[in-house]
């Protein structure tokens, strides 16, 4: 069993930066497939980043890459999301996810979910 915490979100202006924390918590946290997710209020939930149990193999979105980075520290049991150069349709609840076995975009996928923090991105 694994439970994920995330942290980190809240009201950003257009074109700054937050930092998302998700801290997961079992003996073997550290050895799955790690995934951020967002969904926007009325729309599905979409991928946004992933990135294995032994990094540095990280996979984006088109929509964010080369302005969100995904990282981990085994160490701490934790993967953040670093999202630079915010944008208005970046603004969703943002959810880290867990998975066993090999890197899927598919949230359907995935084992375990966190609660989700919002992002809110004001113009």
């Amino acid at each position: 069993q694994v439970q994920l915490v995330e942290s980190g979100g809240g009201l950003v202006q257009a074109g700054g930066s937050v930092r998302l924390s998700c801290a997961a918590s079992g003996r073997t946290a550290s050895s799955y497939v790690m995934g951020w997710f967002r969904q926007a209020a009325g729309k599905e939930r979409e991928f946004v980043a992933g990135i294995l149990s032994s990094a540095p193999s990280t996979y984006y979105a088109d929509s964010v890459k080369g302005r969100f980075t995904i990282s981990r520290d085994n160490a701490k049991n934790t993967v953040y999301l670093q999202m630079n150069g915010l944008k208005p349709e970046d603004m969703a609840v943002y959810y880290c996810a867990a998975k066993r076995g090999g890197f899927s975009r598919g949230p359907g996928v995935y084992d375990y979910w966190g609660q989700g923090t919002q992002v809110t991105v004001s113009s």
